[in-house]
């Protein structure tokens, strides 16, 4: 009787096995790899976009010492009237200018924490656009390659040249995005209730 028990257990495992083995199975893996950092490099809108930011970077540079030294001339006078007084309180004109020095100052670092912000929002939005039609590209052409996986460059330590597909990667890009908007993400409006 134990011979039986055990025979049908064995029978009831099997069967078990063999339904759940099939779902399990996943085929090898065909692996082809894309360097996304060269392609960042050498992509025509990348290069172009790159270039744009880099000017709008410059910009801000310059900017932000022309206000540096403006605030520096404006505020010397400030200060040494300030050190004149040996601690007493300034008059009402001079607390005057104080204050309309540090409207001043509150609005160039306004001004360009601005600037910085609209230079990391276009820098998202170009990001955006590229990543956009990059993923899709490195999908149909590791597909055509026969890939089942497609992996970065930059996170393995080892891959053959035959795995590589960026040269086709970059040419249907080029192709497919030749430029990019160079422009702050778009902001998403609210819709206002429209009157009933």
């Amino acid at each position: 009787m134990n011979k039986a028990l055990f025979g049908t257990a064995l029978a009831v495992v099997a069967a078990a096995v063999s339904t759940a083995a099939p779902a399990q199975r996943i085929g090898p893996a065909v692996v082809a790899v894309v360097d996304t950092i060269r392609i960042s490099r050498e992509c025509t809108a990348c290069r172009a976009a790159a270039q744009q930011l880099q000017t709008q970077g410059t910009t801000l540079r310059t900017r932000a010492q022309t206000l540096q030294q403006q605030l520096q001339t404006q505020g010397q006078p400030i200060q040494t009237a300030v050190n004149a007084l040996n601690g007493k309180q300034p008059d009402a004109a001079l607390q005057q200018r104080i204050t309309a020095f540090q409207t001043q100052q509150n609005n160039a670092q306004q001004e360009l924490s601005r600037s910085e912000q609209n230079i990391r929002s276009t820098q998202a939005h170009v990001q955006q656009q590229i990543s956009a039609r990059l993923l899709p590209i490195i999908g149909t052409v590791a597909q055509a390659r026969g890939a089942t996986l497609a992996v970065d460059r930059e996170q393995t330590l080892f891959a053959a040249p035959a795995l590589d597909i960026t040269n086709e990667v970059l040419t249907q890009l080029n192709q497919q995005l030749p430029s990019v908007s160079v422009t702050p993400l778009p902001q998403q409006q609210q819709q206002q209730p429209q009157g009933r």
